[in-house]
Parts: structure tokens; sequence; C-alpha cells
């Protein structure tokens, strides 16, 4: 009786294990992209000006920028709005952008950072990241001192800055796995 109980232990670990390759093989695969690695569904767009596509109204969504809940970046219009599930505009405000632009496409919120120092050396607080462009890390952030000063364009950065309220906002509606598109 002892020898069958232990073959039968041994074949409950061994489907375990199988069991266990197998949903982490598909998990690796099927996963989003880590900080490191995270990348557009989109190719680039040909550089543009930075004029506001609708000069009448600066603050309007931008055509194209899908549907649903999400965040959505101009890197020509300088300019954030957070989108509830109706579609319709939360918030929207202007940021500072970094010296390293993120590619237009879609991503997803993959880390944040209640307070940390930035890439430029500036306490900031309410980081929101989703992606990395040659190993700087992309996300909003509000610097402690409340400066939107533009970066240092000598320095590669990847903090867009925000003011503090509207980082706060960003804070409280961007949690992890919230869809940002990046347009134009």
């Amino acid at each position: 009786m002892v020898s069958s109980s232990a073959g039968f232990v041994t074949g409950l670990t061994a489907a375990a294990l199988v069991t266990i390759g197998v949903l982490g093989h598909q998990a690796q695969t099927s996963a989003p992209a880590g900080p490191g690695g995270a990348h557009a569904s989109a190719t680039p767009a040909p550089g543009a000006s930075k004029a506001p596509r609708d000069r009448r109204r600066p603050d309007a969504l931008p055509a194209g920028s899908g549907r649903g809940e999400r965040v959505v970046y101009s890197v020509d219009d300088d300019r954030v709005w957070l989108v509830d599930p109706g579609n319709k505009v939360r918030r929207t405000f202007e940021v500072t952008p970094s010296t390293v632009e993120p590619a237009p496409g879609t991503y997803s919120v993959t880390s944040r950072s209640k307070r940390v120092t930035g890439s430029d050396g500036v306490p900031v607080e309410h980081v929101v990241r989703f992606t990395s462009v040659e190993g700087v890390a992309i996300g909003f952030s509000a610097a402690v001192n409340g400066s939107t000063a533009n970066p240092d364009p000598d320095r590669r950065t990847g903090g867009i800055r925000e003011t503090r309220a509207d980082g706060d906002a960003m804070w409280r509606f961007a949690t992890i796995g919230q869809r940002v598109v990046v347009v134009p």
C-alpha cells in the first residue's frame, strides 16, 4: 500500500508540474510587456508640427483615439485627456513633454510610484508609467515642488510633467492595466 501511495503522489506531483509549466508558458506569451518591453501597437506617424489639431477647440478629444475608458496623450499638442467608459472626457489638461517621446500607439499602465526621484533628478509624485524607449521609462508625473518647467534638452528624460492637481487626477484614474493611447 505504501508503494502505491508513493506512486500516486509522484503522479500527482508530475501532473501539477506539467500544469504549472503550461500555465506559465500561456501567461508569458499572452501577458502585456513590462516597463522595459511595452510597445506600441501602431507604427509612428511622420513628424508633424506642434500646432493643435483643432484651433477652435484645442481641448477637443482627438479623432481616432479609440473608444471607451482610456488616457489619451497627444505628443503634438502636449495635452492629456482622461476618458470614461462612455467615451466622455472627464478631464483634459496640458502637460510638459519629456525629451524622449513615446511612439503613437496603444499601451497599458505597467507601473506606478507614489513618490520617487525623476530621471531629471527632481522629486516627483503620482508617477504612472506606460512604456520605455531605449531604456528610458516613459510616464506621467508631477514635480513635488509644482514645477512644470521644460526639461534640459541635453538629458534623456521620460517624465511627462503635469501640475500636482492634474497628477492627482491621473493617479486616481490610471491604475495598473489602464489603456494609454498616444496620438501624434
